[in-house]
């Protein structure tokens, strides 16, 4: 079949306008998305969204500056904004619109009322456009502001129309980028109607903690922040206990737009590494904020992803902003909080010799003795007569010996005189939360019974020993108490030289993780020294893995995953296990050690290691309170 030849032609207007639609409006949740922005740029402090049939029809109103009626007909051409005026620019940009596209692409595939009354002006004036044919500009009635009402959007371009979703998930997704477009601007009202229905109303508030407490109606919820090089990251996050089942709550802003980044979900989900179970998801808001000239947001028509001239730097802030709060364990209670650890360099296994009593009864059978009844009496099968014998009562006058009670005063008195010299008089060093716990005994041979003030804490006593050893495991390691053997002959590994030139430039970083490389060519790296920890048969997968991360995720981050990994795994195989007696002596010993680290709520794969049970709620079971 032989193709029909065409002459070059310049595609008329309105296909080039709904050519654009496509890209910049590609659902009607994007189309609401730059009607705020656009209400954000305009300085707005009020916003008022109206959506029916499913984003169909969309209504906007802010208290913005407005617009002249001379800028009403320009604000629906294609490339006129007010944003920028040259190349520059767009490596300065200080607001979210600066294309000049997203109105004129609206006004392509629907019927457009824009409506805008600066601040002085008599009254307001209102422009109409039915799919790119615009009207006159009449005077009406309008307070100070812009209102855009969108009608009939894509009746013009049915094929898109067929690739809606139904109206209660176009509807969601409107919910969600204004959830977005709210939690990024702490300072605007936000008043969301659905089909005439009033469904959300957030005031403005102080800052940005508030405004996510606000939204996500979750409490306490905790901040921190971290700055690399010339990247800062802020972020908002609930503690390890309460979580999603998918990442749709994690959200991500960059230069306040909200974005999709994977990297910087990544860095996320690693700042809680040890501490989710699988299938389990953090609920954080994180806002990474960078000099304009090294980030660029114009490499999506949505603006819904950016590119960081350093992404690694970005990664490691945004890990960093949520691991150093984490790891403080912010959510205990102050009279709870454990003590604080020693510092990484100072740790070894040598320093908490408290657990080493605890047996290591791995894989060891139950002694039979421990399960059978000697006392033959309980097979008897029939009643055997006793008889008791009882002497005789007798009433006899107590003598009192006057000489030996005052004895025994006067030792009392000594006693007490001893207890008060300077060496007992010494104040008790505070108690953990887990070591002012009482031992009560032993479930299943499994848990640890203790009780608090207020409530039976029962801990799991493997998923403790665990994260214990884990913890002295990671300390010794990140202290460079870690042994390190060192190869008679390097080991080569084979890769891409992009990979090799990636290693080599982070090369003094992962030497402080024990791993000492060098160069043997364009496409070789050299491994001269390695932890013993770490088989020889893993380096090569460790390594290639780190490589491919770096430029993402920043350098020693995939090492040190690797080697908590490892150190995860050898802990879970030399602790205490759940069947195993411990006596009482030994759960005391476990609850001091778990003192030391404050993430000792969770075992390394995230699991929890205790369940707690309120006095209040056995007293309601057992009937005693209504």
């Amino acid at each position: 079949m032989q193709i029909p030849s065409m002459s070059i032609q310049v595609l008329p207007p309105e296909v080039v306008d709904q050519i654009a639609a496509g890209e910049v409006v590609e659902r009607p949740a994007h189309l609401v998305k730059e009607l705020v922005e656009n209400s954000i740029d305009a300085g707005a402090t009020r916003v008022h969204v109206e959506f029916f049939d499913g984003g169909r029809i969309v209504k906007v109103i802010d208290n913005g500056k407005g617009m002249s009626p001379e800028d009403l007909p320009k604000a629906l051409e294609r490339f006129a904004t007010s944003k920028i005026s040259k190349t520059d620019d767009l490596w300065k940009l200080r607001t979210f619109g600066f294309r000049g596209e997203a109105l004129a692409s609206i006004a392509a595939v629907s019927k457009l009322t824009l409506t805008s009354r600066r601040e002085g002006d008599e009254q307001a004036h209102q422009l109409i456009s039915e799919y790119g044919r615009k009207k006159h500009i009449d005077k009406v009635g309008g307070s100070q502001g812009t209102t855009i009402l969108i009608e009939n959007l894509f009746d013009n371009t049915p094929a898109r129309l067929k690739f809606l979703k139904s109206d209660a998930a176009e509807n969601t997704a409107i919910k969600t980028t204004l959830k977005a477009m709210a939690l990024s601007h702490y300072n605007v009202e936000f008043r969301i109607q659905e089909n005439g229905k009033l469904v959300s109303f957030w005031p403005a508030c102080k800052n940005r903690k508030d405004r996510v407490e606000q939204i996500l109606e979750i409490k306490p919820l905790f901040e921190g922040e971290a700055t690399r090089e010339n990247v800062r990251a802020y972020a908002v996050f609930a503690d390890p206990h309460n979580v999603a089942k998918t990442a749709k709550n994690i959200w991500l802003f960059a230069q306040n737009r909200w974005i999709q980044d994977r990297s910087l979900q990544a860095a996320v989900n690693e700042a809680y590494r040890s501490l989710l179970m699988h299938g389990e998801y953090p609920i954080a808001v994180v806002w990474v904020e960078v000099d304009p000239d090294c980030v660029d947001v114009n490499i999506h028509p949505t603006k819904s992803q950016v590119k960081f001239q350093e992404p690694s730097l970005a990664f490691r802030a945004v890990a960093g902003a949520l691991r150093s709060t984490l790891e403080q364990a912010p959510w205990l209670a102050e009279s709870q909080r454990p003590r604080p650890p020693q510092p990484l360099s100072d740790v070894s296994a040598e320093d908490y010799p408290s657990t080493q009593g605890l047996p290591n009864f791995a894989n060891a059978p139950m002694p039979k003795e421990n399960l059978a009844f000697q006392d033959a009496s309980l097979s008897a099968t029939q009643f055997q007569k006793k008889e008791f014998n009882f002497p005789k009562a007798t009433i006899n006058e107590p003598k009192i010996d006057y000489q030996t009670l005052a004895e025994a005063a006067a030792s009392r008195e000594e006693l007490a005189t001893q207890s008060m010299s300077p060496k007992s008089a010494e104040p008790e060093a505070p108690r953990g939360y887990w070591s002012s716990l009482e031992v009560l005994g032993q479930a299943n041979l499994t848990y640890i019974v203790t009780q608090a003030r207020d409530k039976i804490v029962f801990v799991d006593q493997h998923a403790a020993h665990e994260r214990v050893v884990f913890e002295k495991l990671m300390s010794a390691w990140k202290g460079g108490k870690v042994d390190v053997q060192d190869f008679l002959f390097p080991l080569a590994i084979d890769m891409s030289p992009e990979k090799v030139e990636a290693l080599l430039g982070i090369a003094k970083d992962i030497e402080r993780l024990g791993v000492h490389i060098e160069s043997l060519g364009p496409g070789t790296i050299g491994v001269k020294a390695a932890p013993l920890m770490i088989k020889e048969s893993i380096l090569s997968t460790v390594l290639d893995k780190m490589a491919n991360e770096i430029v993402e995720q920043g350098g020693s981050y995939s090492l040190e995953r690797v080697v908590g990994d490892i150190c995860a795994t050898m802990a879970c195989h030399s602790v205490v296990r759940a069947g195993q007696a411990l006596g009482i002596d030994q759960m005391k010993s476990l609850l001091r050690d778990m003192d030391m680290f404050p993430l000792s709520s969770f075992c390394p794969h995230g699991r929890p290691v205790s369940v707690e049970y309120p006095f209040y709620k056995l007293e309601k079971d057992f009937g005693r309170i209504v």
